[in-house]
């Protein structure tokens, strides 16, 4: 059975509504195909036609992966807002998990910055036999 036309149930083909949050096509078909974004019903024509609910979940996973939650996180914090009577103490327990990652990785980053400023700073501009740049990235015992 067909569904009611577009423009009556407020439904939108997948462009639209990839314009409308800003995730390309093959990323929202790519979310469908790992089940964090419901398959869509189809028009007779066997287009994909998306309603607000579709929209809201989207934008949901786009700000998540903007914020640099992994797809198993997201399918938890999903799950999670799904059943609005769940603590949120396991949504805030996956934020914290995240968090330590930021971390980690902001200390990596100092550590790299501290490790390139060095080398550029040693640099004496003569000649590559004498550049400290190619000898700090030959000697493996510096790392980060």
């Amino acid at each position: 059975m067909p569904l009611p036309s577009p423009a009556s149930a407020g439904l939108r083909p997948i462009g639209k509504l990839a314009a409308a949050t800003g995730v390309k096509v093959p990323t929202i078909r790519f979310y469908e195909e790992i089940g964090l974004l419901a398959v869509p019903p189809r028009t007779a024509n066997d287009r994909r036609m998306y309603d607000d609910d579709a929209e809201r979940r989207l934008s949901f996973i786009r700000h998540a992966r903007q914020l640099g939650f992994d797809l198993d996180s997201i399918r938890s914090l999903l799950d999670l807002s799904d059943h609005p009577d769940r603590p949120c103490a396991e949504a805030n327990a996956i934020a914290e998990r995240h968090l330590a990652d930021v971390k980690r990785k902001i200390a990596q980053l100092k550590a790299l910055q501290g490790e390139l400023s060095r080398m550029t700073a040693e640099c004496a501009g003569g000649q590559v036999s004498a550049c400290k740049v190619i000898e700090a990235l030959h000697d493996h015992t510096a790392s980060l």
